[in-house]
């Protein structure tokens, strides 16, 4: 398929034909495809859950969903998911790994880190995988782990504990599928959300400016 095919074809799936299980192959390539992603220092920091069988995917679901009374309308349908995936990100990864000679951040403050790369990181790794999906024929959707059920999450699967998982993602073949009630709202053209050489005018506007010309006339 192509690239810009995968990417238009690319949606958060809810529903799934349980009766069609994902190739192995598939799966091999939807975890090869995630290592992929860049990450800094190349530390590679994540590490990926893959849980396929009955069994494995309802205790899941039973460590996982949300209290009863929640609104769970969505979660009916996604437990049709023949395959999930739960990534994980490790901090102590980029921490050590930022200690090394070549960086030399050895007192591993966390205050060096604008932005939490591990989280980032295992993020473009997932999407990755979500782009995959679609292009082996297979839809995906990636959703949150409620944070009051993550305890439950990592004693039902032993994970250790400096493994954070930024989430989940179900994988099959879709079924008849109701859309978002979001989309609703619309896709924010380019005009909205791209900037042009300055923050909120074109760069034609921004040498049309007065200031502008003063500056290019020498003042």
């Amino acid at each position: 398929m192509e690239f810009a095919d995968v990417v238009r074809r690319r949606r958060m799936v809810r529903r799934y034909d349980a009766d069609r299980p994902v190739p192995a192959q598939a799966v091999h390539r939807l975890l090869s495809h995630a290592v992929r992603a860049p990450s800094a220092g190349f530390a590679q920091g994540w590490a990926f859950l893959v849980l396929e069988t009955a069994d494995e995917r309802e205790r899941f679901w039973a460590a996982t969903s949300p209290q009863p009374g929640a609104r769970t309308r969505w979660l009916v349908n996604m437990r049709t998911a023949p395959l999930i995936i739960v990534p994980l990100s490790n901090k102590s990864a980029y921490l050590d790994r930022y200690a090394e000679a070549d960086k030399g951040w050895t007192d591993r403050d966390e205050a060096r880190w604008l932005v939490p790369y591990w989280h980032v990181d295992t993020g473009m790794a997932t999407l990755l995988m979500l782009l995959t999906a679609v292009d082996e024929g297979l839809d995906g959707c990636f959703f949150g782990i409620p944070p009051q059920r993550l305890d439950a999450f990592r004693e039902a699967f032993a994970v250790p504990a400096e493994y954070t998982p930024i989430g989940a993602v179900s994988v099959g073949y879709r079924a008849a599928d109701h859309r978002s009630a979001s989309l609703a709202r619309g896709r924010r053209s380019l005009d909205e959300v791209v900037h042009r050489g300055t923050w909120g005018s074109t760069i034609e506007e921004a040498q049309a400016s007065p200031g502008a010309r003063n500056v290019a006339d020498g003042g």
